[in-house]
């Protein structure tokens, strides 16, 4: 089977254990056919993507943030993206998740389009700019929200950190109440991230390749490691699972490469892709 695109979750997918791209994933991906699309697929924001794909030479790419929430495509060197699509988490649900949280530990952040609203500098802000390299607008949340009600507008995702124990829990209430409406999942023990369930990275996939690249979801190879990554595995054509892959994704996976830590997606690139 000759596959035309790559699609990759990035961490706990691609990234090693210190969060970077290691020079052995940076070799693979820069000796790959250049009328290959590599498409970067994430729960990240814009900005905490362009720098990894500066590095790996993708930047005239297209990618898929918050889960596909918010899906860009840049043509040559317009810096501008397009926007292919953007599903947006009402205000009136955010208000409530911060409501939710006053009573806790928890620290919520909120995220539309290229920008990450904090409340404070605190431990959780300071882990996530080390993490994705992005610096957040620091806001009062309340004021925010307030702002979005009259422009009608929301965010295109809530994520809570904080203490396991207050993170389960808000898991089970917010599950409970918008089961229907949000997806709801846990990326480590004290991260929730909350998307609108309308969207999911496998929707965004095709939307791009159909737009773009005419290239059918069987001639893709798509690479994950978490919840949010089952669906995407199970409609392409190879889904691969790294070695450190949730075991849920490892029962849907087509293959199972290394774990990230080992760079388990460049050998996989380097067997399906170089080794012809």
């Amino acid at each position: 089977m000759t596959y035309r695109a790559i699609c990759t979750d990035i961490d706990g997918t691609l990234l090693d254990s210190r969060r970077e791209l290691s020079p052995r994933t940076i070799a693979a991906f820069k000796k790959l056919d250049k009328s290959i699309p590599v498409i970067l697929a994430s729960s990240r924001m814009p900005s905490a993507l362009r720098h990894l794909q500066r590095e790996l030479g993708i930047l005239d790419h297209p990618m898929i943030c918050f889960n596909g929430g918010y899906v860009l495509i840049y043509e040559g060197n317009n810096l501008a993206p397009i926007v292919v699509d953007t599903v947006e988490i009402p205000v009136a649900i955010c208000a409530d998740i911060l409501l939710r949280s006053r009573q806790t530990d928890i620290h919520v952040s909120l995220y539309v389009e290229d920008l990450w609203y904090a409340p404070q500098m605190d431990q959780w802000t300071e882990r996530e700019e080390r993490i994705t390299k992005v610096s957040p607008t620091i806001a009062e949340l309340e004021s925010l929200l307030s702002g979005w009600q009259e422009a009608n507008t929301g965010a295109h995702k809530v994520m809570c950190m904080g203490p396991e124990n207050e993170i389960s829990a808000m898991q089970e209430a917010l599950e409970k109440t918008y089961g229907e409406q949000l997806h709801i999942y846990r990326s480590k023990d004290t991260y929730l991230e909350i998307a609108p369930r309308a969207i999911s990275k496998a929707s965004a996939l095709e939307m791009i390749l159909k737009d773009k690249f005419d290239i059918p979801m069987k001639d893709v190879v798509a690479f994950g490691d978490n919840y949010n990554d089952i669906e995407m595995l199970q409609a392409v054509g190879l889904g691969i699972a790294v070695g450190n892959a949730r075991n849920e994704v490892k029962a849907v996976a087509n293959e199972i490469t290394l774990p990230n830590k080992e760079d388990g997606v460049a050998v996989a690139i380097e067997k399906h892709f170089l080794s012809k």
